[in-house]
């Protein structure tokens, strides 16, 4: 596992002055619960733009998958015959820039895909519509309820549910709001969800990923549980050549990754057969300086020595320090592509879109 001592690694523990953070920790779940309160009783309003958005979002402050989503989501509306938009928070933008890593990640996978990045998530959905969008991909936008929304899908990740992984020495993880824990808001929250989608489903025995379908059930009743996986879909060395995922079976190498859910990266790496001798894993984020990679890899260029492997995420960081091998991942639905596939074909067709076909019905009638 990652050997760098994480702050998640750190707040999992159990006892000492971390127990502390319970007050805090119960006065923000207050709040969030008076913040939520709030909107559904109309007391804080939300702005609605002319076209449906879509917000794709989660319970805890770490990796549950969303970008990888957003992308399949994006797809998924091209295929429709829509012109999807991702408006996103701009979270983690080195150098004071408004560009982030899973902005320029999303860039790279979806050439001409409109993506708008403002804290002020209204005024980023009016930017897209004004530049001919036709659905608004919130990222990340399950706790921001100021832009209304047409379809909430929340992510739940299978192997760290409620933000935090088991402590050191076994046991149950801690499940709290920050900052003793990693939840924005509490659990009960999934329940104004339109559908939850279970991430890294296949990283779960049966029995446990049971158990957690039963109480997101309890949590959301009523609300379709979807599960998908993160399915390795390539594989480039530092030249940008693509290689065959077999070129990982039995390969040692080392890992370096700044991810919400590095537990996760190592292990769909070691699912494809490699020997992770070392995970370098920093905060989600993290912008990397040279000195922190040293040590790692030996001889990459050489198919005989030792790879340093980073995820698509980090290697838009990692290009102006060293060239590294690149695992990328898919969001794949095992579950429910029925469910999402109803729940997209019934968002309301844009106004433009009505008036184009209105315009060529004219034209041709």
């Amino acid at each position: 596992m990652p050997t760098l001592a994480r702050f998640d690694r750190r707040l999992a523990q159990r006892g000492g002055p971390r127990e502390l953070l319970r007050l805090p920790a119960a006065l923000f779940a207050t709040l969030a619960r008076l913040r939520s309160a709030g909107y559904e009783r109309g007391w804080l309003a939300s702005a609605r733009a002319p076209v449906p958005v879509v917000s794709i979002g989660n319970l805890s402050a770490g990796g549950t998958g969303k970008t990888p989503c957003v992308a399949f989501l994006a797809r998924e509306l091209e295929r429709r015959g829509l012109r999807p938009g991702i408006l996103s928070r701009g979270y983690g933008a080195p150098g004071g820039t408004r560009e982030n890593d899973e902005a320029r990640m999303l860039a790279e996978r979806l050439p001409g895909i409109e993506h708008e990045e403002d804290p002020d998530r209204v005024r980023g959905a009016f930017e897209l519509v004004r530049r001919g969008v036709e659905v608004v991909l919130l990222d990340d936008g399950f706790q921001h309820r100021r832009l209304a929304r047409d379809l909430d899908l929340v992510l739940v990740d299978a192997t760290r549910p409620w933000g935090l992984p088991p402590p050191a020495g076994g046991g149950a993880p801690v499940r709290a709001c920050l900052p003793r824990g990693l939840l924005r808001e509490p659990p009960a929250a999934l329940a104004r969800a339109d559908a939850l989608i279970v991430t890294r489903s296949d990283q779960l025995a049966t029995s446990e990923l049971e158990a957690l379908r039963a109480e997101l059930g309890e949590l959301a009743p009523g609300r379709p549980i979807l599960l998908a996986t993160h399915r390795p879909a390539r594989l480039t060395g530092p030249d940008g050549r693509a290689l065959a995922l077999a070129e990982l079976r039995g390969r040692e190498l080392d890992l370096v990754s700044a991810l919400g859910n590095p537990e996760a990266f190592q292990r769909t790496v070691e699912g494809l057969g490699a020997r992770v001798r070392e995970h370098r894993a920093f905060p989600d984020h993290h912008l990397y300086e040279a000195a922190e990679l040293g040590g790692l890899g030996a001889g990459m260029e050489d198919d005989g020595g030792r790879w340093l492997l980073c995820s698509e995420k980090d290697a838009v960081k990692l290009a102006r320090l060293r060239p590294c091998h690149v695992l990328g991942a898919e969001l794949e639905l095992v579950e429910g592509e029925a469910v999402l596939a109803a729940l997209l074909d019934a968002l309301p067709v844009p106004r433009a879109r009505l008036e184009r076909q209105a315009l060529h019905e004219g034209l041709h009638g």
